[in-house]
């Protein structure tokens, strides 16, 4: 059954428009692929999600609710988390405090323990200031800070930018862990190997439109196809 369901999309910046009509289906517990090449409207997409970029036009409901216009605070506890680009920790809190922050504003089944359970390099390091961390450990408190909001859709924008494969696998474990939980994941990534392990399905995205999509294992034998959207072989 259809979980997020976006009909017409439209949202852009003071300059002009971004996205021209996005449609776009996903299921309670679906994973998918997001990717395109630079510039072509993906951040603008889970940032208008989000509720950071603001909709001229269509909808976005989330499980029948219309969540198009509403402000961030208001979709955020509507169910939706965003795992932004380049971390946005706050570099002077520790990550105990970046935790105590992001917990408890819905109920469910993500609490600090299992969170920390889960990613136990954070538990490791919790009375550090996150500026402190490394990169891959301020991605994974990045990941922590939204699933402590008990989210039934999260958003990820480019997760494995700038980590070591190693790290990445282990992005690509969580992620696993939040669909056995019923979590629906919208993933933009640049990373394939990424994109392939998690994802049911794999969209590409053009000049702020959805261009293609098709299941993750069609995508992967289907090279052409690739190469002539992404620029890849």
């Amino acid at each position: 059954m259809t979980f997020l369901e976006v009909r017409g999309l439209v949202s852009g910046y003071d300059r002009g428009r971004v996205l021209h009509g996005i449609d776009l289906d996903l299921a309670a517990g679906g994973a998918l692929g997001l990717l395109g090449r630079n510039g072509v409207g993906k951040s603008t997409l889970v940032m208008t999600l989000a509720g950071l970029v603001p909709v001229s036009e269509g909808t976005v409901r989330l499980d029948g609710e219309d969540l198009a216009g509403r402000r961030p605070d208001r979709i955020a506890r509507a169910g939706v988390a965003l795992v932004p680009q380049g971390r946005r920790v706050w570099a002077p809190l520790t990550v105990a405090e970046h935790l105590a922050l992001a917990s408890g504003r819905r109920r469910g089944t993500w609490t600090v323990d299992g969170v920390l359970d889960l990613l136990p390099r954070l538990a490791e390091r919790r009375r550090h200031p996150a500026g402190r961390l490394s990169g891959g450990e301020q991605q994974m408190l990045a990941i922590a800070r939204a699933l402590l909001t008990n989210p039934r859709l999260v958003l990820l924008d480019e997760p494995s930018d700038g980590l070591a494969p190693a790290v990445v696998d282990q992005v690509a474990e969580v992620i696993t862990t939040m669909r056995a939980e019923g979590v629906a994941v919208l993933l933009v990534e640049q990373d394939l190997h990424l994109a392939f392990a998690v994802a049911d399905e794999i969209a590409v995205m053009d000049k702020g439109v959805l261009v293609h999509r098709v299941p993750t294992d069609d995508f992967r034998r289907d090279r052409a196809t690739a190469q002539r959207l992404l620029g890849v072989a």
